[in-house]
C-alpha cells in the first residue's frame, strides 16, 4: 500500500546551509510552519501530505521540507513494494512552486506556525538540511508506523524535547488504523476489498493521537492541542496561527466507513447458489459451467490464500500477519481448483477432490469459530460473507456429484 502522497513533480532545491546562530539577527528569525495538503483523487494521494515549511529571512529563502518522495521508477520498485521494503527519500522545494501545485491539483493546503524558540528554530533547520543530504534522505517506509506524515511529526517532537508525544500518546481515538484507511478509500471498491483481505488483526487495534499522526489532516488538528513552554517559565500552544491557503471544490473528506457485509454476502451466496444448481444436472454446459465456476472461484481464493501466507512467511508487511482470512481464503482451494478440472471428463469427482473439499470447508467453519469463540477481534466480516458460502458449496457440490455418478454407475 501507498498511503502517504508523493508530492508532484517540482523543481528540488539543495537545502540551503544554515548560518551560525551568532550571525543571526534575532528579529529576523526564522519561521517554521507545518504545510498539510488534503487528500487528492489517485489512491496514493487519498491520505493527503505535509511538509514542514522554513521561512529564512537571514538566508532569503522559504523551502518546505517534505519525506513523501517516491518514484515508480526507482530500481526493484515492484519487488520492494511486494517485499513491504519500499524506499522514500526526503527533500526540499521552493514553497511556491509547492503549494501551486497543489493548487493546480485542487487540494486543500492549510498552514500552521508554530512557536519555537529561535534555538530551537535553528536546530530543527540543521536537522533538516542535514537529513536532505542525498546520504541521509532514504528511509524504509510503513505506511503506518514511518511515513511522509509521521516522520514530520517526529522532526518536531525531537525538537521539542519530547512535548509532541507527551501531549498525544494515550489519548484514545476510538478509530483504529483499519478505519482510517477504508474510510479514506472511499468510492475505491477494489481497493476497499484488498485492504479488507490483507489487513490482520493488527490493524484492528485502537489507536492513539500520536499513532493517528500517520495521517498528516490528524496530525495538523493534533497539533493545536500541543503547548510549548513559553520562555518565560508559563506555556503557551504550539500552533501560533493557523489558515487556509486554499480549499479544494471536491467532495468533502469521508469521516465514516459505510458497512458492505450484505454486499459480500449477496456475492457469495450467489457463487454458491450456482455450484449448488450446476451440480444438480451434470451433463453438457451445466458440466461445463460447473468446472468453469468451481475452479475460477477456487483458483482466484486459492491464490489469494497463497499471497496471504507468503506475506506472513516472506515479507516484512506486518499488518498483513497473523490473518485469520487465511482460513477463508487458504491455499488448499488452489489444490482444489486444479482437482476439479477432470470433472470435464469423468462423472465422478477425484477421491482427492472431496478430501480437498472437506478440508475447505472445515478450514473455513474455523475462521468462523476464531470469529466468534477465540476473542480475536478482527474485522473481516465481509470476507467471512464472501467466502463462507461458496467454501462450503464446493464441498455440496462434491458430493452431489458423487452420489450422483455412484447411483447411475452398474452394479
Amino acid at each position: 500500500m501507498l498511503l502517504c502522497a508523493a508530492a508532484p513533480p517540482v523543481r528540488q532545491v539543495v537545502s540551503p546551509a544554515v548560518q551560525p546562530r551568532d550571525t543571526l539577527d534575532p528579529a529576523v528569525s526564522p519561521q517554521i510552519f507545518l504545510v498539510t495538503i488534503g487528500p487528492g483523487e489517485q489512491v496514493w494521494e487519498r491520505f493527503g501530505h505535509n511538509a514542514i515549511w522554513v521561512r529564512d529571512p537571514n538566508a532569503g529563502t522559504d523551502v518546505a521540507y517534505n519525506w513523501g518522495m517516491f518514484s515508480f521508477d526507482q530500481e526493484g520498485f515492484l519487488l520492494r513494494l511486494l517485499r513491504g521494503t519500499m524506499l522514500y527519500w526526503m527533500a526540499p522545494s521552493p514553497i511556491e512552486q509547492m503549494t501551486e501545485s497543489y493548487v493546480a491539483a485542487n487540494r486543500s493546503i492549510g498552514v500552521q506556525e508554530l512557536a519555537l524558540t529561535a534555538d530551537q528554530k535553528v536546530e530543527l533547520q540543521r536537522t533538516l538540511a542535514l537529513n536532505a543530504r542525498p546520504e541521509n534522505a532514504y528511509y524504509r517506509y510503513d505506511y503506518y508506523r514511518d511515513n511522509c506524515s509521521t516522520r514530520v511529526r517526529d522532526a518536531l517532537d525531537r525538537v521539542l524535547d519530547g512535548r509532541v508525544r507527551a501531549a498525544l500518546e494515550g489519548v484514545p481515538t476510538g478509530a483504529t488504523y483499519r478505519f482510517h484507511t477504508l474510510r479514506l478509500l472511499e468510492g475505491m471498491p477494489l481497493m476497499y476489498a484488498g485492504i479488507q483481505v490483507v489487513l490482520s488483526r493488527k490493524a484492528d487495534l485502537e489507536i492513539d493521537r500520536w499513532e493517528e499522526g500517520f495521517i498528516p489532516v490528524k496530525l495538523m488538528e493534533a497539533l493545536r492541542d500541543v503547548w510549548v513552554p513559553d520562555g518565560s517559565g508559563g506555556e503557551t500552544p504550539l500552533v501560533i496561527t493557523e489558515h487556509e491557503l486554499y480549499r479544494s471544490t471536491g467532495p468533502p473528506e469521508p469521516t465514516t466507513v459505510p458497512g458492505q457485509v450484505l454486499g459480500y454476502l449477496v456475492l457469495g451466496v450467489s457463487i454458491a447458489v450456482a455450484l449448488l444448481l450446476l451440480s444438480a444436472r451434470p451433463n453438457g454446459w451445466a458440466r461445463v459451467s460447473l468446472v468453469l465456476v468451481a475452479g475460477g472461484w477456487s483458483l482466484i481464493a486459492g491464490t489469494v490464500g497463497v499471497v496471504l501466507l507468503g506475506a506472513w512467511l516472506f515479507t516484512d508487511h506486518v499488518f498483513w500477519y497473523p490473518n485469520a482470512n487465511v482460513l477463508l481464503f487458504n491455499p488448499f482451494l488452489l489444490v482444489l481448483g486444479v482437482l476439479v478440472l477432470p470433472l470435464l471428463v469423468r462423472a465422478e469427482p477425484l477421491r482427492w477432490a472431496v478430501t480437498m473439499g472437506v478440508i475447505v470447508a472445515g478450514m473455513s467453519l474455523l475462521g468462523v469459530a476464531v470469529k466468534v469463540f477465540s476473542g480475536v477481534d478482527q474485522q473481516n466480516g465481509e470476507i467471512l460473507a464472501l467466502t463462507l458460502p461458496p467454501n462450503l458449496a464446493l464441498l455440496g457440490a462434491l458430493l452431489r456429484l458423487r452420489a450422483s455418478a455412484r447411483a447411475t454407475s452398474p452394479p
